[in-house]
């Protein structure tokens, strides 16, 4: 059954199988062991792929875990959404994962650089939009209506994805905005547009999509200039092996592009 995970606290059957191992003693019966137990692990590993996916992907991916678990029954995939910049260091201290999906390849490359994932494959582009809450009380109609110091404004922290979008769509209109807020992912920043605790935010099209009219979406010319690429590979040491493989095969087939385009996801 899909299950979604908390950071990442994941206990590896791998590891499980092996430390079963430690009481077996020399000699065939060992071996013989051994081969027993690397089998079981395989299996049991071939029963979870995990998946570090960035926040943005949140409704693409779970309608798309579920569509894998359909299509293979009586395997679960297991996500850790969050901030692409904090998923790829915890990938790099040791995070055990089978799949990362990034939204931008500057986060991909903290995991590739390291040797820790195979060569990348971009699968979507996103751009910015200003949220707004529903309504729009401040009276947000364009970029430029960020810098009124009477708008309270929340944007990602710069070393995330959607911050750094968002600096270069304010460097390409030669803005200067002082937000009240900055948000370590997007679904954090979008949230205080939801909650009404700023006027607006810079966020993806596809969390403006996926509030379901929760917040209003603003398109300004400027996102032009700061499409993000969403890169995804599988990792090296991915103990769910060729599972893993057939989720990100899914996640480039057509199957994976239509879900990804109804969301507001753009195509590479």
């Amino acid at each position: 059954m899909f299950r979604r995970m908390s950071r990442w606290a994941i206990a590896l059957p791998v590891a499980l199988a092996l430390a079963g191992l430690t009481g077996c003693g020399s000699g065939e019966p060992a071996a013989s062991t051994a081969s027993g137990a690397a089998s079981a692990s395989a299996t049991a590993a071939a029963k979870e792929v995990t998946v570090f996916a960035a926040a943005s992907l949140t409704g693409t991916f779970t309608e798309l875990g579920k569509a894998y678990e359909a299509a293979h029954p009586g395997t679960a995939v297991t996500f850790n959404f969050g901030s692409s910049a904090t998923l790829a260091q915890q990938i790099v201290q040791g995070a055990p994962a089978d799949v990362f999906a990034a939204a931008s390849p500057a986060t991909m490359k903290t995991v590739t650089d390291a040797s820790l994932a195979s060569a990348p494959t971009t699968f979507a582009k996103n751009k910015l939009q200003i949220a707004v809450p529903a309504g729009n009380p401040a009276e947000v109609d364009e970029l430029k209506d960020l810098t009124d110091p009477k708008v309270k404004v929340a944007l990602c922290a710069e070393q995330v994805p959607c911050g750094e979008a968002a600096v270069e769509a304010l460097d390409a209109a030669k803005l200067e905005v002082k937000p009240v807020t900055l948000e370590q992912d997007v679904k954090a920043t979008l949230t205080k547009v939801e909650l009404g605790e700023v006027d607006a935010a810079l966020v993806y099209k596809t969390d403006v999509i996926a509030s379901a009219g929760k917040v209003q979406g603003i398109a300004f010319p400027e996102a032009d200039q700061a499409i993000n690429d969403y890169p995804i590979a599988t990792l090296a040491k991915a103990p769910a092996g060729d599972a893993a493989k057939r989720f990100v095969d899914l996640v480039l087939s057509q199957q994976g592009k239509d879900v990804l385009t109804k969301a507001g996801f753009e195509a590479p």
